[in-house]
Protein backbone atom coordinates (compact mmCIF):
# COMPACT_ATOMS: atom_id res chain seq x y z
CA UNK A 1 0.00 0.00 0.00
CA UNK A 2 1.18 3.52 -0.88
CA UNK A 3 1.37 5.37 2.40
CA UNK A 4 1.42 8.62 0.47
CA UNK A 5 -1.14 8.36 -1.87
CA UNK A 6 -3.59 10.97 -2.20
CA UNK A 7 -6.41 9.92 -0.19
CA UNK A 8 -4.54 8.89 2.53
CA UNK A 9 -2.39 12.69 3.02
CA UNK A 10 -5.94 14.38 3.19
CA UNK A 11 -7.27 11.55 5.74
CA UNK A 12 -3.94 12.29 7.32
CA UNK A 13 -4.58 15.98 7.57
CA UNK A 14 -7.48 15.96 7.78
CA UNK A 15 -7.53 13.64 11.32
CA UNK A 16 -4.65 16.11 12.32
CA UNK A 17 -6.88 18.88 12.12
CA UNK A 18 -9.71 17.55 14.58
CA UNK A 19 -7.19 16.30 16.50
CA UNK A 20 -5.90 20.14 17.22
CA UNK A 21 -9.02 21.24 17.32
CA UNK A 22 -9.12 18.52 20.13
CA UNK A 23 -6.31 19.24 21.74
CA UNK A 24 -7.17 23.16 21.92
CA UNK A 25 -9.87 21.83 24.79
CA UNK A 26 -7.91 19.79 26.45
CA UNK A 27 -5.54 22.47 26.48
CA UNK A 28 -8.32 24.75 28.13
CA UNK A 29 -9.28 22.47 30.39
CA UNK A 30 -5.74 20.90 32.05
CA UNK A 31 -3.42 24.35 30.86
CA UNK A 32 -1.17 22.16 29.25
CA UNK A 33 -0.28 23.52 25.62
CA UNK A 34 -1.79 22.30 22.59
CA UNK A 35 1.71 22.41 20.87
CA UNK A 36 3.56 20.05 23.63
CA UNK A 37 0.36 17.83 22.47
CA UNK A 38 0.88 18.28 18.60
CA UNK A 39 4.80 17.51 19.09
CA UNK A 40 3.69 13.99 21.05
CA UNK A 41 1.33 13.40 18.22
CA UNK A 42 3.87 13.67 15.23
CA UNK A 43 6.24 11.59 17.48
CA UNK A 44 4.00 8.90 17.38
CA UNK A 45 3.33 9.30 13.53
CA UNK A 46 6.66 9.29 13.41
CA UNK A 47 7.34 5.65 14.52
CA UNK A 48 3.64 5.02 12.51
CA UNK A 49 5.44 6.44 9.33
CA UNK A 50 8.59 4.39 10.09
CA UNK A 51 6.90 0.73 10.61
CA UNK A 52 5.15 1.33 6.94
CA UNK A 53 8.90 1.64 5.76
CA UNK A 54 8.79 5.78 5.49
CA UNK A 55 11.27 8.16 5.88
CA UNK A 56 10.52 11.01 8.02
CA UNK A 57 13.14 13.21 6.81
CA UNK A 58 11.36 14.35 3.85
CA UNK A 59 8.94 15.91 5.64
CA UNK A 60 12.10 18.50 6.72
CA UNK A 61 11.68 20.81 3.44
CA UNK A 62 8.53 21.79 4.43
CA UNK A 63 9.08 22.49 7.75
CA UNK A 64 10.23 25.77 6.36
CA UNK A 65 7.94 26.71 4.47
CA UNK A 66 5.04 26.35 6.99
CA UNK A 67 7.59 28.26 9.73
CA UNK A 68 7.71 31.00 7.78
CA UNK A 69 3.87 31.27 7.09
CA UNK A 70 2.77 30.14 10.22
CA UNK A 71 4.68 33.12 11.64
CA UNK A 72 3.70 35.50 9.17
CA UNK A 73 -0.11 34.53 10.28
CA UNK A 74 0.63 34.84 14.51
CA UNK A 75 2.66 37.88 13.82
CA UNK A 76 -0.30 39.32 12.19
CA UNK A 77 -2.71 37.98 14.13
CA UNK A 78 -0.94 39.38 17.36
CA UNK A 79 -1.12 42.74 15.89
CA UNK A 80 -4.50 42.67 15.14
CA UNK A 81 -5.02 42.57 18.85
CA UNK A 82 -3.11 45.05 19.71
CA UNK A 83 -4.89 48.04 20.90
CA UNK A 84 -2.81 51.27 20.63
CA UNK A 85 -3.95 53.83 23.33
CA UNK A 86 -2.34 56.15 25.55
CA UNK A 87 -3.40 54.35 28.56
CA UNK A 88 -1.64 51.18 27.03
CA UNK A 89 1.75 53.23 26.43
CA UNK A 90 3.32 52.03 29.57
CA UNK A 91 2.06 48.40 29.26
CA UNK A 92 3.68 48.41 25.76
CA UNK A 93 6.91 49.93 26.60
CA UNK A 94 7.43 47.74 29.45
CA UNK A 95 7.23 44.32 27.67
CA UNK A 96 9.31 45.83 25.00
CA UNK A 97 11.87 46.31 27.55
CA UNK A 98 11.85 43.01 29.12
CA UNK A 99 11.55 41.07 25.46
CA UNK A 100 15.18 43.38 24.30
CA UNK A 101 16.66 43.09 27.65
CA UNK A 102 15.57 39.38 27.93
CA UNK A 103 16.69 38.66 24.60
CA UNK A 104 19.89 39.90 24.78
CA UNK A 105 20.98 38.53 27.91
CA UNK A 106 19.81 35.24 27.30
CA UNK A 107 21.22 35.08 24.09
CA UNK A 108 24.78 35.96 25.89
CA UNK A 109 24.39 33.71 28.84
CA UNK A 110 23.37 30.52 26.42
CA UNK A 111 26.30 31.54 23.92
CA UNK A 112 28.49 31.39 26.90
CA UNK A 113 27.61 27.92 27.73
CA UNK A 114 27.52 27.07 23.97
CA UNK A 115 31.12 28.43 23.61
CA UNK A 116 32.70 26.36 26.79
CA UNK A 117 30.95 23.09 26.35
CA UNK A 118 30.60 22.80 22.31
CA UNK A 119 33.64 21.73 20.93
CA UNK A 120 34.80 24.04 17.53
CA UNK A 121 32.12 26.55 18.49
CA UNK A 122 33.38 30.05 18.68
CA UNK A 123 31.86 33.23 20.35
CA UNK A 124 30.46 34.72 16.86
CA UNK A 125 28.95 31.60 15.74
CA UNK A 126 27.62 30.84 19.41
CA UNK A 127 25.46 33.86 19.29
CA UNK A 128 24.24 32.73 16.22
CA UNK A 129 23.20 29.58 18.42
CA UNK A 130 21.97 31.11 21.20
CA UNK A 131 19.57 33.55 19.36
CA UNK A 132 16.95 30.86 18.07
CA UNK A 133 16.97 29.21 21.84
CA UNK A 134 16.35 32.92 23.58
CA UNK A 135 13.13 33.67 21.58
CA UNK A 136 9.81 33.44 22.65
CA UNK A 137 7.57 31.22 20.80
CA UNK A 138 4.37 33.42 20.13
CA UNK A 139 3.07 30.45 18.44
CA UNK A 140 2.42 28.96 21.77
CA UNK A 141 2.12 31.64 24.03
CA UNK A 142 -0.66 33.85 22.50
CA UNK A 143 -2.89 30.53 22.42
CA UNK A 144 -2.22 29.15 26.20
CA UNK A 145 -3.03 32.46 27.84
CA UNK A 146 -6.35 32.89 26.64
CA UNK A 147 -7.49 32.14 30.03
CA UNK A 148 -5.82 35.27 31.95
CA UNK A 149 -6.77 38.11 33.38
CA UNK A 150 -6.74 40.71 30.67
CA UNK A 151 -3.51 42.84 31.71
CA UNK A 152 -1.20 39.69 32.09
CA UNK A 153 -2.90 38.61 28.52
CA UNK A 154 -2.13 41.62 27.17
CA UNK A 155 1.69 41.69 28.41
CA UNK A 156 2.69 38.11 26.87
CA UNK A 157 1.41 39.10 23.81
CA UNK A 158 3.49 42.27 23.56
CA UNK A 159 6.28 40.46 24.86
CA UNK A 160 6.12 37.70 22.67
CA UNK A 161 5.20 39.70 20.00
CA UNK A 162 8.15 42.00 20.37
CA UNK A 163 10.52 39.14 21.07
CA UNK A 164 10.17 37.23 18.09
CA UNK A 165 10.85 40.31 15.82
CA UNK A 166 13.62 41.41 18.07
CA UNK A 167 14.74 38.01 17.78
CA UNK A 168 14.44 37.73 14.00
CA UNK A 169 15.88 40.92 13.58
CA UNK A 170 19.20 40.15 15.87
CA UNK A 171 19.73 36.34 14.03
CA UNK A 172 19.97 37.96 10.67
CA UNK A 173 22.02 40.75 11.90
CA UNK A 174 24.27 37.91 13.13
CA UNK A 175 24.43 36.03 9.99
CA UNK A 176 25.64 39.42 7.83
CA UNK A 177 28.17 39.69 10.07
CA UNK A 178 29.28 36.52 8.59
CA UNK A 179 30.12 37.77 5.02
CA UNK A 180 32.34 40.85 5.82
CA UNK A 181 32.04 42.33 2.19
CA UNK A 182 28.21 42.72 3.12
CA UNK A 183 28.22 43.56 6.57
CA UNK A 184 27.04 47.01 6.79
CA UNK A 185 27.26 47.62 10.72
CA UNK A 186 25.56 48.76 13.15
CA UNK A 187 24.80 52.25 11.38
CA UNK A 188 23.67 50.44 8.21
CA UNK A 189 21.24 47.95 10.45
CA UNK A 190 19.52 51.40 11.74
CA UNK A 191 19.45 52.51 8.74
CA UNK A 192 17.70 49.01 7.30
CA UNK A 193 14.97 49.09 10.31
CA UNK A 194 13.99 52.80 9.08
CA UNK A 195 13.90 51.98 5.92
CA UNK A 196 11.53 49.25 6.35
CA UNK A 197 9.14 51.31 8.98
CA UNK A 198 9.13 53.47 5.88
CA UNK A 199 8.24 50.91 3.61
CA UNK A 200 5.19 49.79 5.81
CA UNK A 201 3.86 52.36 6.70
CA UNK A 202 3.29 53.51 2.97
CA UNK A 203 2.51 49.87 1.98
CA UNK A 204 -0.15 49.38 4.94
CA UNK A 205 -1.95 52.65 3.78
CA UNK A 206 -2.06 51.61 0.42
CA UNK A 207 -3.37 48.45 0.77
CA UNK A 208 -6.19 49.78 3.39
CA UNK A 209 -7.04 52.29 0.59
CA UNK A 210 -6.86 50.00 -2.52
CA UNK A 211 -9.04 46.92 -0.71
CA UNK A 212 -11.36 49.31 0.55
CA UNK A 213 -12.74 49.91 -2.85
CA UNK A 214 -12.54 46.17 -3.92
CA UNK A 215 -15.84 44.69 -4.41
CA UNK A 216 -15.23 41.35 -5.21
CA UNK A 217 -16.07 39.06 -2.31
CA UNK A 218 -12.65 37.00 -2.75
CA UNK A 219 -10.68 39.64 -1.72
CA UNK A 220 -9.37 38.70 1.23
CA UNK A 221 -6.89 35.86 0.15
CA UNK A 222 -5.83 38.01 -2.22
CA UNK A 223 -4.72 40.44 0.91
CA UNK A 224 -2.84 37.52 2.47
CA UNK A 225 -1.05 37.09 -1.08
CA UNK A 226 0.26 40.65 -1.21
CA UNK A 227 1.52 40.46 2.67
CA UNK A 228 3.65 36.94 1.65
CA UNK A 229 4.45 38.77 -1.20
CA UNK A 230 5.75 41.99 0.60
CA UNK A 231 7.42 39.63 3.14
CA UNK A 232 9.06 37.71 0.54
CA UNK A 233 10.27 40.66 -1.56
CA UNK A 234 11.59 42.41 1.80
CA UNK A 235 13.45 39.18 2.28
CA UNK A 236 15.59 39.62 -1.01
CA UNK A 237 16.05 43.26 -0.35
CA UNK A 238 17.68 41.91 3.24
CA UNK A 239 14.94 44.03 5.12
CA UNK A 240 13.30 43.47 8.32
CA UNK A 241 10.08 41.92 6.56
CA UNK A 242 8.35 40.71 9.77
CA UNK A 243 7.77 44.30 10.61
CA UNK A 244 5.89 45.01 7.36
CA UNK A 245 3.11 41.98 8.53
CA UNK A 246 3.32 43.88 12.13
CA UNK A 247 2.73 47.64 11.10
CA UNK A 248 0.34 46.27 8.68
CA UNK A 249 -1.84 44.75 11.49
CA UNK A 250 -0.78 47.65 13.95
CA UNK A 251 -2.37 50.15 11.38
CA UNK A 252 -5.82 48.14 10.41
CA UNK A 253 -6.40 47.75 14.23
CA UNK A 254 -6.07 51.42 15.12
CA UNK A 255 -7.60 52.79 12.03
CA UNK A 256 -9.13 56.43 13.96
CA UNK A 257 -5.39 56.58 14.83
CA UNK A 258 -3.74 56.46 11.53
CA UNK A 259 -6.14 58.20 9.50
CA UNK A 260 -6.63 61.46 11.13
CA UNK A 261 -6.47 64.84 9.66
CA UNK A 262 -6.92 64.85 5.73
CA UNK A 263 -6.06 61.66 5.46
CA UNK A 264 -9.83 60.37 7.08
CA UNK A 265 -11.10 61.90 3.92
CA UNK A 266 -9.65 59.03 2.20
CA UNK A 267 -10.67 56.19 4.41
CA UNK A 268 -13.96 54.35 4.23
CA UNK A 269 -14.23 53.22 7.52
CA UNK A 270 -17.45 51.07 7.34
CA UNK A 271 -15.73 48.99 4.81
CA UNK A 272 -12.38 49.16 6.07
CA UNK A 273 -13.57 48.13 9.65
CA UNK A 274 -15.26 45.03 7.66
CA UNK A 275 -11.76 43.83 5.94
CA UNK A 276 -10.31 44.21 9.58
CA UNK A 277 -13.09 41.96 11.02
CA UNK A 278 -12.90 39.17 8.54
CA UNK A 279 -9.15 39.13 8.05
CA UNK A 280 -9.02 38.75 12.26
CA UNK A 281 -11.39 35.90 11.24
CA UNK A 282 -9.16 33.94 8.50
CA UNK A 283 -5.98 34.43 9.59
CA UNK A 284 -7.01 33.08 13.14
CA UNK A 285 -8.28 30.18 11.39
CA UNK A 286 -5.02 30.02 8.88
CA UNK A 287 -2.72 30.46 11.78
CA UNK A 288 -4.32 27.45 13.18
CA UNK A 289 -3.60 25.40 10.47
CA UNK A 290 -0.46 26.39 9.64
CA UNK A 291 0.85 26.00 13.21
CA UNK A 292 -0.93 22.89 13.61
CA UNK A 293 0.87 21.09 10.45
CA UNK A 294 4.24 22.75 11.40
CA UNK A 295 4.42 21.39 14.99
CA UNK A 296 3.16 17.93 13.99
CA UNK A 297 6.00 17.59 11.17
CA UNK A 298 8.33 18.86 14.05
CA UNK A 299 7.02 15.89 15.85
CA UNK A 300 7.72 13.49 12.75
CA UNK A 301 11.40 15.10 12.64
CA UNK A 302 12.64 14.36 15.90
CA UNK A 303 15.37 12.19 16.65
CA UNK A 304 14.45 11.20 20.00
CA UNK A 305 17.62 9.42 20.60
CA UNK A 306 19.88 12.83 20.72
CA UNK A 307 17.85 13.41 23.92
CA UNK A 308 19.88 10.77 25.80
CA UNK A 309 23.44 12.43 25.69
CA UNK A 310 24.08 13.25 29.11
CA UNK A 311 26.21 16.66 27.31
CA UNK A 312 22.95 17.60 25.75
CA UNK A 313 21.31 17.43 29.21
CA UNK A 314 23.83 19.75 30.82
CA UNK A 315 23.89 22.31 28.48
CA UNK A 316 20.20 22.48 27.92
CA UNK A 317 19.44 22.14 31.86
CA UNK A 318 22.47 25.24 31.91
CA UNK A 319 19.89 27.36 29.57
CA UNK A 320 17.25 26.29 31.15
CA UNK A 321 18.27 27.63 34.57
CA UNK A 322 19.48 30.96 32.93
CA UNK A 323 16.20 31.38 30.94
CA UNK A 324 13.98 31.66 34.36
CA UNK A 325 16.53 33.28 36.13
CA UNK A 326 16.96 36.19 34.09
CA UNK A 327 13.33 36.35 33.58
CA UNK A 328 12.78 36.71 37.37
CA UNK A 329 15.16 39.31 37.36
CA UNK A 330 13.47 41.55 34.88
CA UNK A 331 10.20 41.04 35.63
CA UNK A 332 10.57 41.77 39.42
CA UNK A 333 12.40 44.92 38.54
CA UNK A 334 9.80 45.99 36.05
CA UNK A 335 6.41 44.24 37.27
CA UNK A 336 7.12 44.35 41.26
CA UNK A 337 5.70 40.66 42.89
CA UNK A 338 2.89 39.71 40.67
CA UNK A 339 5.18 37.92 38.44
CA UNK A 340 3.07 34.54 38.41
CA UNK A 341 2.45 33.08 36.25
CA UNK A 342 4.22 35.05 33.87
CA UNK A 343 7.48 34.17 34.96
CA UNK A 344 7.00 30.50 33.68
CA UNK A 345 5.52 31.76 30.56
CA UNK A 346 8.48 31.60 28.61
CA UNK A 347 8.34 28.08 25.88
CA UNK A 348 10.31 28.30 22.82
CA UNK A 349 9.13 26.87 19.44
CA UNK A 350 7.95 27.46 16.06
CA UNK A 351 10.94 30.69 15.62
CA UNK A 352 13.69 28.34 17.34
CA UNK A 353 13.12 25.49 15.07
CA UNK A 354 12.77 27.94 12.36
CA UNK A 355 15.93 30.05 12.84
CA UNK A 356 17.87 26.77 13.78
CA UNK A 357 17.53 25.32 10.24
CA UNK A 358 18.36 28.82 8.60
CA UNK A 359 21.94 29.00 10.00
CA UNK A 360 23.73 29.62 7.35
CA UNK A 361 26.28 26.22 5.85
CA UNK A 362 29.25 28.39 6.80
CA UNK A 363 28.56 28.91 10.31
CA UNK A 364 27.19 25.57 11.19
CA UNK A 365 29.16 23.47 13.92
CA UNK A 366 29.30 19.34 13.67
CA UNK A 367 29.62 19.53 17.53
CA UNK A 368 25.79 20.98 18.19
CA UNK A 369 23.62 18.56 19.10
CA UNK A 370 20.00 19.59 17.95
CA UNK A 371 18.91 17.62 20.77
CA UNK A 372 19.69 20.75 23.06
CA UNK A 373 16.89 22.43 20.94
CA UNK A 374 14.47 20.03 21.50
CA UNK A 375 15.40 19.62 25.38
CA UNK A 376 14.84 23.68 25.85
CA UNK A 377 11.36 23.30 23.71
CA UNK A 378 10.04 20.47 25.41
CA UNK A 379 11.38 21.73 29.05
CA UNK A 380 10.45 25.58 28.36
CA UNK A 381 6.62 24.08 27.31
CA UNK A 382 6.57 21.49 30.24
CA UNK A 383 7.62 24.44 33.20
CA UNK A 384 4.72 26.72 31.42
CA UNK A 385 2.41 23.95 31.65
CA UNK A 386 3.08 23.57 35.50
CA UNK A 387 3.18 27.17 36.23
CA UNK A 388 -0.34 27.31 34.99
CA UNK A 389 -1.54 24.57 36.68
CA UNK A 390 -0.46 25.67 39.82
CA UNK A 391 -2.17 29.63 39.05
CA UNK A 392 -5.40 27.93 37.78
CA UNK A 393 -5.12 26.20 41.37
CA UNK A 394 -4.23 28.91 43.29
CA UNK A 395 -6.44 31.73 41.58
CA UNK A 396 -9.72 29.91 40.10
CA UNK A 397 -11.94 32.83 40.05
CA UNK A 398 -9.77 35.12 38.53
CA UNK A 399 -8.60 32.60 35.49
CA UNK A 400 -11.96 31.45 34.50
CA UNK A 401 -12.67 32.25 30.65
CA UNK A 402 -10.38 35.73 31.71
CA UNK A 403 -12.59 37.36 33.59
CA UNK A 404 -10.82 40.39 35.78
CA UNK A 405 -11.31 40.33 39.31
CA UNK A 406 -13.02 43.03 40.98
CA UNK A 407 -10.96 45.42 41.55
CA UNK A 408 -9.61 44.92 37.95
CA UNK A 409 -13.65 45.95 36.87
CA UNK A 410 -13.66 48.67 39.51
CA UNK A 411 -10.65 50.42 38.23
CA UNK A 412 -11.36 50.22 34.43
CA UNK A 413 -14.61 51.67 34.81
CA UNK A 414 -13.69 54.59 37.03
CA UNK A 415 -11.06 55.07 34.07
CA UNK A 416 -14.13 55.16 31.49
CA UNK A 417 -16.09 57.31 33.42
CA UNK A 418 -13.22 60.14 34.05
CA UNK A 419 -12.23 59.79 30.62
CA UNK A 420 -15.17 59.89 28.60
CA UNK A 421 -16.79 63.60 28.53
CA UNK A 422 -19.21 63.35 25.17
CA UNK A 423 -21.15 59.90 23.43
CA UNK A 424 -19.44 60.58 20.64
CA UNK A 425 -16.55 59.27 22.84
CA UNK A 426 -18.06 55.98 23.22
CA UNK A 427 -18.76 55.45 19.77
CA UNK A 428 -14.89 56.33 19.08
CA UNK A 429 -14.18 53.44 21.41
CA UNK A 430 -16.13 51.05 19.73
CA UNK A 431 -14.11 48.33 17.30
CA UNK A 432 -11.54 48.23 15.24
CA UNK A 433 -9.64 48.50 18.16
CA UNK A 434 -11.54 47.81 20.40
CA UNK A 435 -12.75 44.67 19.28
CA UNK A 436 -16.67 43.88 18.62
CA UNK A 437 -18.07 40.71 19.47
CA UNK A 438 -19.10 38.81 16.41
Amino acid sequence: MEIFSSYNVIIGISLTIILSFIFNGVAKKTNVPAVLLLIILGIILQYILKGFGADPNQFLSMLEVLGIVGLIMIVLEAALELKLKSDKLMPILKSMAIALIGLVASTFIAAVILKALVKGMTMQSAWLYATPLSILSSAIIIPSVSSLKEAKKEFHIYESTFSDILGIMLFYFLTGRLNPAEDSGVGGFFLNLILTIIISLVASYAIILIFQKIKSQVKLFLLIAVLLLLYALGKKMHLSSLIIILIFGLVIANMKLFFQGQLKQYLDFEKAKSIYHELHVITAETAFVVRTLFFVIFGITIVLSSLLSLKVTLISILILISIYAIRYGLLRLFMGKDIFPQLFIAPRGLITVLLFYAIPAEATIEGFEPGILLFVIIGTSLVMTGGMIRDKKMNPEALEEGIDTPEDTLEETEYFINNTTDLSDIDDSIAPDAHETE
